[in-house]
């Protein structure tokens, strides 16, 4: 049988009999900034199929250092983001307490935590920790550093280093939010006072985030 040539051909040799599984899956990613765009393009490009987006902004010039799409100044990152990925479901709206209330986050497999806001995150997590471990996954801070070898992954209860994570820590805490769930993070000493940002780390955050979800799917139909 002659070899299927399409732009997932290098994508089935790596994830074999999973592929299928990987394409079937649910997935809403919060903020689609640094961070979240990278996650939205490694996912689309190995292959899933279902991709719901979820921001309010519009693009600005100081996100041009490190964000997909952000040529298009003024536009809605959501709407632009669709534009460039074909067939993912944009919603251009605030996350709060109101809007999760109105929509259902928890049919989705995967819920991808990429934004910047602590009380929204912590809306969220409210939600969303009741999903089972690995499902769930939250980005910290990823501003004010240099290098993405320092970049881990671990329970939010664990993640040290990081003043942002802390917050949210803290916060969760307040909230009566104990269950774990996972977390990027990194220990890096910030290399400055205000929100600079480098995309080697923005990026490389985001693509954590996809690789763990991949792997996890993987894992999951190896154990079906």
């Amino acid at each position: 049988m002659a070899e299927l040539i399409d732009r997932y051909t290098r994508t089935r040799i790596l994830f074999g009999n999973a592929f299928e599984h990987i394409q079937n899956k649910k997935v809403i990613v919060f903020g689609v900034g640094g961070v979240g765009g990278f996650v939205v393009d490694c996912l689309y490009r190995s292959g899933l199929k279902n991709i719901t987006i979820v921001d309010k902004d519009c693009f600005d010039v100081t996100n041009q250092n490190r964000q997909i799409g952000s040529e298009h100044l003024n536009m809605p990152k959501v709407e632009v983001l669709t534009q460039i990925y074909e067939g993912i479901t944009p919603i251009q709206e605030r996350v709060d307490k109101v809007f999760l209330t109105q929509f259902d986050i928890m049919k989705f497999d995967y819920i991808i935590d990429a934004i910047d806001d602590i009380y929204a995150k912590v809306e969220i997590a409210k939600i969303a920790s009741n999903k089972p471990f690995g499902k769930y996954i939250v980005s910290t801070g990823s501003a004010k550093k240099l290098n993405p070898l320092q970049i881990q992954v671990s329970s939010i209860w664990k993640t040290y280093g990081d003043k942002f994570a802390r917050k949210f820590r803290d916060h969760l805490k307040k909230a009566d939010i104990k269950k774990p769930f996972k977390a990027v993070f990194s220990p890096e000493v910030p290399k400055c006072k205000n929100l600079g940002s480098f995309s080697a780390v923005t990026a490389s955050f985001g693509l954590t985030i996809a690789s763990e979800i991949i792997q996890h799917i993987i894992k999951e139909e190896h154990y079906a």
